[in-house]
């Protein structure tokens, strides 16, 4: 829970600091700009106010790792990407968007420091613990911060927590180990194809190279 609250208020106090022509930048995100990844994590706050208001009474069907699913790597053309980047041109100034994710962004954050952590919550036709659901999302937040950055070198980074812990996440998911060699971030970049490997780094990854990127939906 701890690490929801610090990796979400990390990314939104990024976008806070933004300037706005920056939000004309390309993001990490595959055809999507800086604008159009805060519109996108403007969705996904209501997504956890929804999901943390649907209790379910029956059994957790998914945890943390098996929240994601490793699927096909974005191009860039699916409709709902391109649904994002209409919503985003519609608000038209960057204030708009920014007082939108901290408005609903804040609601977000304060509502899930208020669940029980054992509560059963529902979503996309599963029931996971609200717990389970809040650490599914810290490598939300983390990946998307580093989207966000991608092209803004003098904006702060994810919390080295979160890195961690997205890492950690990230080869349970794919069930791969990354070498120490990599950094936590560097583990995250390369393995959900947001930066390809150098030659060293996909010898040292060796047989997991091949099955790259694992992008996760």
């Amino acid at each position: 829970m701890d690490l929801f609250s610090s990796s979400w208020t990390a990314l939104r106090t990024a976008v806070a600091e933004v300037p706005d022509e920056d939000f004309a930048r390309p993001s990490g995100c595959t055809g999507w700009l800086v604008r159009d990844l805060v519109c996108h994590l403007i969705i996904d706050a209501l997504d956890v106010l929804i999901t943390l208001a649907t209790p379910a009474a029956t059994e957790p069907t998914r945890d943390a790792v098996t929240y994601w699913d490793i699927v096909e790597a974005p191009t860039g053309d699916d409709p709902l990407d391109a649904l994002i980047v209409r919503l985003a041109a519609a608000y038209e100034e960057p204030w708009l968007l920014r007082f939108h994710l901290d408005d609903v962004g804040s609601a977000a954050g304060r509502v899930a420091g208020l669940a029980d952590p054992a509560g059963r919550v529902g979503t996309r036709d599963e029931v996971l613990t609200a717990g389970d659901y809040l650490s599914a999302y810290v490598l939300e937040w983390t990946l998307h911060h580093l989207d966000l950055i991608a092209h803004l070198p003098d904006s702060a980074e994810p919390p080295a927590e979160g890195l961690a812990r997205s890492r950690e996440l990230l080869e349970k998911i794919a069930g791969v180990a990354f070498p120490p060699s990599f950094t936590d971030k560097d583990a995250l970049l390369i393995g959900t194809g947001r930066r390809a490997p150098t030659e060293a780094e996909q010898a040292a990854l060796g047989e997991p190279a091949a099955r790259l990127p694992f992008s996760l939906g």
